[in-house]
């Protein structure tokens, strides 16, 4: 359940958060708002957009007011002064490349540092991907050039991935004597254990078409235009999608994917949680539209809100 939205106040949200906010100040990465869509570049293209720790500090920061102020989160369409809250948020990178991975200069310098100091990094890095892999909002990426390393776990992030044919992606951390640990979770649940295992072991780059047989993006453009266009064709049917069963269906798959329970707890469960979202004013109102023929609240064709 939303923090600010109980079963009794359907719509009504958080008073508290507002789009008209300042957002967080970043130098190496932007965001933009249109309407319910955030928009997240990377802002590095001199180096590939590697990510540094203050590229990594302002993502997070970025995700996590988005987070704030999305409909998952607050419960309601609109903030108190009828601004939309948010619904999707799509990441790209900037100039030729998506991202490079870690910079160099990071990389350097983790060489020279104590364990302690390198755990400190690496929770950074863990809490930068798990920001982006439990985002309330649908989350698209957007992938151009490299996707290395790091880069390739913001894919694995993602809920939906669009990246060019001549894409070259790796999971590349054997190539430095190391391990994609830190990735390894969101690289594994998206493309499973077999090819997990070989990407880390060849740790080689791969076209968008092989990212695509693995299961690592979702769609191959040939043009940025058609990347463009596949974007707004996936935020239009997100957007006829109930915002909150959006987010709940994030927090049923990690409930799947972490259950320990015997089968019979699990199928309690889903009802319990069927039965939860049956009675949601979310829900509720979804039937109520489908019953009355109409579109419901959330949806673009709905033009009277």
């Amino acid at each position: 359940m939303p923090l600010c939205r109980t079963k009794t106040t359907a719509f009504s949200g958080c008073d508290t958060m507002r789009m008209s906010d300042v957002k967080p100040s970043a130098e190496f990465c932007s965001l933009s708002i249109n309407a319910s869509v955030a928009n997240l570049t990377l802002e590095r293209s001199d180096v590939y957009n590697a990510l540094n720790v203050q590229l990594i500090s302002e993502i997070i920061d970025i995700l996590d007011w988005t987070t704030h102020r999305s409909v998952g989160r607050t419960g309601s369409l609109h903030d108190h002064d009828g601004a939309e809250y948010l619904r999707v948020l799509v990441l790209r990178g900037a100039g030729r490349h998506f991202c490079a991975g870690a910079d160099i200069n990071m990389m350097r310098d983790a060489g020279v540092k104590s364990p302690e100091e390198n755990r400190i990094g690496s929770e950074r890095l863990d809490r930068l991907f798990n920001s982006l892999w439990a985002h309330p909002c649908f989350t698209i990426s957007a992938v151009q050039g490299v996707a290395l390393g790091g880069g390739a776990g913001l894919i694995a992030c993602s809920d939906h991935v669009i990246a060019l044919d001549s894409s070259r992606i790796a999971l590349s951390e054997a190539k430095l004597g190391i391990l994609p640990a830190v990735i390894g979770p969101y690289v594994y649940r998206r493309v499973g254990s077999a090819q997990f295992r070989r990407l880390a072991m060849l740790a080689g780059r791969f076209d968008g078409h092989e990212a695509l047989n693995i299961g690592m993006v979702d769609q191959v453009s040939t043009s940025l235009d058609e990347t463009a266009e596949m974007v707004d064709a996936t935020i239009a049917t997100v957007m006829s999608t109930g915002p909150v069963a959006v987010t709940e269906a994030k927090s049923l798959t990690q409930a799947l994917d972490n259950w320990r329970g015997t089968d019979e707890d699990l199928r309690r469960w889903t009802l319990d949680k069927t039965s939860e979202m049956r009675g949601s004013p979310e829900g509720q109102e979804g039937l109520s539209a489908f019953l009355d023929r109409r579109p419901p609240v959330w949806s673009p064709e709905d033009q009277d809100g």
